[in-house]
């Protein structure tokens, strides 16, 4: 903030700097930065909330965004979702109860011609179906099993 003189205008990159320092954006974060940069918390929130990018949750260690766009949307992305969900007990916008898996969803990731996709911890996968995108789900739960024993 002190590296933007404390302006409304350095918001997102606030936003930004708050969730890489803790992990996410929690209200007392939220509360801060709008003291401290003079906005409203409703603005604040409001960007927060806006932007996928920002979560008012702590991540997961891994994540899978599923696109949603046109493209995926029509070539099975919520076939890919409701197992997702199904399978490991969570919903769009949560994490599992052990920290595992955080699932989001995405108006689209910009990968039209590899749909449906999604991104699993930073990466783009596409021409997914509900077997490969478990099975890759299933790999990271077994290389934090292993990595924890």
């Amino acid at each position: 903030m002190q590296r933007n003189g404390f302006a409304r205008d350095g918001l997102i990159e606030t936003l930004h700097t708050v969730q890489q320092s803790f992990g996410f954006l929690d209200d007392e974060s939220l509360r801060f930065v709008a003291a401290s940069l003079n906005a409203p918390l409703s603005h604040v929130y409001g960007v927060s909330t806006f932007y996928h990018m920002f979560s008012l949750k702590p991540a997961g260690r891994n994540s899978c965004v599923v696109c949603l766009g046109t493209a995926c949307y029509i070539k099975g992305a919520p076939a890919l979702l409701e197992q997702i969900e199904k399978e490991y007990g969570v919903l769009r916008g949560e994490t599992t109860e052990d920290g595992h898996l955080s699932l989001m969803t995405g108006r689209c990731i910009g990968s039209c011609g590899l749909a449906p996709a999604a991104v699993i911890n930073g990466q783009i996968a596409g021409k997914l179906d509900v077997e490969e995108t478990m099975k890759r789900l299933r790999v990271l739960r077994e290389v934090e099993d292993v990595q924890q024993a």
